[in-house]
């Protein structure tokens, strides 16, 4: 008779190394780190579920501002204008680079966007105690788009552009700019507080 077969709930692999171990006994109560490269596998003494809920509601509010009120003011000449998020996206399939434009649509808005609807589709039934319809599925998505999010490559070229402008026109941060700025880091907190391996814990 062959023995029954162990759970592999307790199993992780290291996000940094990918060694595989088992999580400790005692590893709901504090911090688990890696055995080979010290990354931190699991934060045990902390709430999964109403942290990313409460940053994912942060982050849809500043994703709106940041579509909604210009992102740069210009000055020249006696002449102003203000550019929006969208404004530049428009420009490029406007001239003719529509797959640019593309790219630069789904990295700055569709994948924000869908992995703050995730987030909150996500953790909103489950700060209910309820498992969201296609909870398996949600998650993984999630996890896919995230590296396709770049809003902080988009920001860093706002930064550059405008500081190569800034001898010619007068350029001042709109309210989208501050807003967007704000949403990076939020965006970059989610995924420390993410942690699948204990939302499985908390839905098994």
């Amino acid at each position: 008779m062959k023995p029954p077969a162990r759970h592999r709930h307790d199993l992780i692999a290291c996000h940094e190394c990918d060694l595989l171990q088992r999580l400790p006994a005692e590893h709901l109560a504090g911090r688990v780190r890696c055995r080979r490269c010290g990354c931190v596998l699991d934060h045990g003494g902390h709430d999964p579920i109403n942290p990313p809920l409460a940053l994912g509601f942060t982050a849809l509010i500043l994703f709106v501002l940041s579509n909604s009120f210009p992102l740069l003011d210009f000055s020249l000449g006696g002449q102003h204008a203000s550019t929006y998020l969208l404004a530049g996206i428009q420009q490029l399939y406007a001239q003719g680079a529509i797959l640019l434009a593309g790219v630069v649509l789904f990295t700055t808005i569709i994948a924000p966007l869908l992995h703050i609807s995730l987030l909150i589709y996500v953790f909103l039934p489950l700060s209910l105690g309820r498992r969201p319809p296609g909870f398996v599925a949600a998650l993984r998505i999630m996890q896919a788009v995230l590296p396709w999010s770049m809003l902080e490559i988009f920001l860093l070229g706002v930064i550059v552009a405008s500081v190569k402008l800034a001898e010619r026109a007068t350029i001042v941060a709109g309210p989208a700019a501050w807003s967007l700025a704000i949403l990076v880091f939020v965006l970059a907190a989610t995924t420390t507080q993410v942690h699948p391996g204990r939302l499985w814990d908390r839905i098994r």
